[in-house]
């Protein structure tokens, strides 16, 4: 089985995070929205499709990242989210919650050895397709 199919993701906190958005935007050209910027990039398999990549920051007092203490997440995205948890649960990796579902794919997070907590998201690429309208970073 296919785990991990790349980077769905990069969070990590900070002290403004709009004033972040609005650098990163003037500086290096990001597209950004109120989550940060989205990033479009074609499937190595299939370079008819489009696959996504979020880059947010978050604000220092967020709970999103615990029960980790790093300053970051990372999001990985995967291919068959509900089978991957079964076997990584058979591994006696920690799954800190049950898989949540949205239109724009089903996500659920686990911890390393280390403590570092990380997102994995089965993606549904095709709702950015049509809510992004090419406000993307590419």
């Amino acid at each position: 089985m296919k785990k991990v199919t790349g980077i769905g993701g990069i969070f990590f906190k900070c002290d403004d995070p709009e004033k972040m958005r609005n650098w990163y935007s003037q500086n290096l050209g990001l597209i950004t929205n109120e989550y940060g910027s989205l990033f479009e990039f074609r499937n190595a398999n299939d370079k008819e499709e489009i696959n996504y990549l979020q880059w947010s920051p978050f604000a220092q007092n967020t709970k999103y990242f615990e029960p980790s203490k790093k300053e970051f997440m990372i999001n990985y995205r995967v291919a068959d989210l509900v089978e991957l948890v079964a076997e990584l649960k058979k591994s006696g990796v920690t799954v800190c919650d049950e898989i949540e579902e949205f239109e724009y794919g089903k996500f659920v997070h686990i911890l390393d050895p280390e403590g570092n907590k990380i997102e994995l998201w089965e993606p549904v690429d095709t709702v950015f397709t049509k809510e992004s309208l090419g406000k993307t970073t590419k």
